[in-house]
């Protein structure tokens, strides 16, 4: 068996196999401390409440559910997608370290080589993660409270310069993609800030509007 059969008949349904596995087991245990106080204490919140705080978490972070999944699905592939909703922490860790480890290596996302490679990269970030966390929890609240003020405002600019520094990275591969994603991800943040637009709008407009004119432009290549 050649190794892009094996990738598609062997590892691929073994990986579908684990990870729905271990999907459920993440479900059961993100439930369990509700599960221990109805079954041993009796306490059970009403069904109204419940329903209730499900609209409101929908409503606000709903459309991400799907987004997510269907955005990162090309560059960590289906290990990585199960690896990266297990673990957590997948726009501002996860998807980085796979885009690190694919550009090291020199593998393309949505290649059979650059979807191990990307695993490989998550699965070492969530072990240096698991370091980094434990550390912080000991000694971070010190190191912090010796902080200036100025650096830890500054520590508010992390995230939007990590996606920054992601984007220069694909937009170096997709050199004429990348003005009309930026321009149409700016608009629909200015719609969005002046109420124009409902905010979950920008995220789905942005994600599926980019990947359709992504597909029209290499339809025009061919």
């Amino acid at each position: 068996m050649d190794k892009n059969n094996y990738f598609e008949g062997v590892y691929i349904p073994e990986i579908i196999k684990l990870g729905k596995l271990t999907s459920l087991l993440g479900v059961l245990v993100s439930f369990g401390p509700a599960l221990v106080l109805a079954a041993f204490y009796g306490i059970i919140p009403p069904w109204g409440a419940v329903g209730q705080a499900f609209i409101n978490i929908a409503g606000a972070v709903g459309v991400i559910w799907i987004i997510e999944p269907i955005s990162y699905f090309p560059i960590l592939g289906v290990p990585g997608n199960y690896l990266a909703f297990i673990t957590g922490n997948i726009s501002n860790l996860r998807v980085p370290s796979a885009t690190a480890a694919q550009n090291a290596t020199g593998y393309e996302p949505g290649t059979h080589e650059g979807t191990i490679v990307a695993t490989i990269g998550m699965a070492v970030s969530v072990v240096v993660n698991i370091v980094i966390l434990a550390a912080g929890v000991f000694a971070g609240n010190a190191i912090l409270s010796l902080l200036p003020e100025n650096v830890l405002s500054a520590l508010n600019f992390l995230l939007p310069a990590l996606f920054g520094a992601l984007f220069v990275q694909f937009a170096i591969a997709k050199l004429k993609l990348a003005p009309i994603a930026l321009a149409i991800s700016i608009v629909l943040t200015i719609l969005s800030q002046k109420g124009i637009t409902p905010s979950f709008l920008t995220t789905l407009v942005a994600v599926f509007g980019t990947m359709a004119i992504g597909i029209f432009m290499e339809k025009g290549k061919a």
